[in-house]
């Protein structure tokens, strides 16, 4: 048996990319996982099928984040698939990992555009963690999937990585909020990851090049490097950690 058999968990934003790669280690340690997808259902399907070939359980939920009703869009859902299974409607582990982009030096930045980055990238966590919490067992577990962006200086992408810096201050509040509990909250801070997300900057064997030299071991982050951190934060082994922004970047910016 995995680590985590016998425990229930929710990954948003896991259809394709770092998410992906989270639910599917997640499953590969006996959790029942809750694939959480915006529009793209044929992605999440793919999640479900490669879950599927490797032993694990999983079950898709719809719901787009950022627009009105999107907590308890995704909520009835979430529960709508565990009853479906014969569980209750709790949950052990919750990783918000759901974002979008935003690629805009601060004279670009529309009005439209940061509002959109924080309804998905800070407000939806906030209210999925705070709808969630009547879900989520004493001992459970909350990570987030940050940014190596909060801890350099980043105009290229100056309201994103300020939304993505709310959740690091998000994150230590809820630790604290969340220890007697026995909750870890826990954040986990990608540098540059090979996803859908970043392609445009890797159109080039040169542009790719410049993006592994950042990384002390001269190579992009695979979803699966950070898919293995998140998967310690979900564990036992994880017990005494709390209120952490762990660095994921492969030693990005040293």
């Amino acid at each position: 048996m995995g680590e985590l058999a016998g425990r229930t968990a929710l990954v948003t934003g896991a259809s394709r990319g770092i998410g992906r790669a989270i639910a599917r280690r997640l499953a590969q340690e006996g959790a029942l996982v809750a694939v959480h997808y915006g529009r793209n259902e044929a992605a999440a399907r793919q999640t479900l099928e490669l879950i599927a070939e490797e032993g694990g359980r999983a079950f898709a939920v719809g719901a787009e984040l950022g627009v009105p009703g999107d907590v308890e869009a995704l909520y009835a859902g979430l529960e709508e698939g565990l009853a479906a299974r014969g569980r209750e409607p709790d949950l052990d582990i919750l990783v918000n990992n759901a974002g979008i982009s935003g690629p805009a030096r601060i004279h670009e930045v529309t009005p439209e555009l940061f509002d959109r980055l924080f309804a998905v990238n800070t407000r939806s966590p906030f209210f999925l963690v705070q709808r969630g919490l009547r879900h989520l067992r004493d001992g459970g577990r909350i990570v987030t999937v940050s940014s190596a962006a909060t801890r350099v200086a980043y105009p290229e992408s100056v309201a994103y990585a300020m939304a993505k810096g709310a959740l690091n201050t998000f994150t230590l509040a809820l630790a604290k909020e969340l220890g007697p509990r026995g909750i870890t909250v826990n954040a986990v801070s990608p540098g540059f990851v090979e996803t859908d997300m970043n392609a445009r900057k890797r159109t080039t064997a040169q542009a790719t090049a410049v993006l592994a030299a950042l990384s002390v071991f001269d190579r992009i982050g695979r979803p699966a490097d950070i898919a293995d951190v998140v998967a310690f934060l979900a564990s036992d082994a994880s017990r005494w950690i709390t209120g952490q922004c762990l660095d994921a970047s492969g030693g990005s910016h040293l």
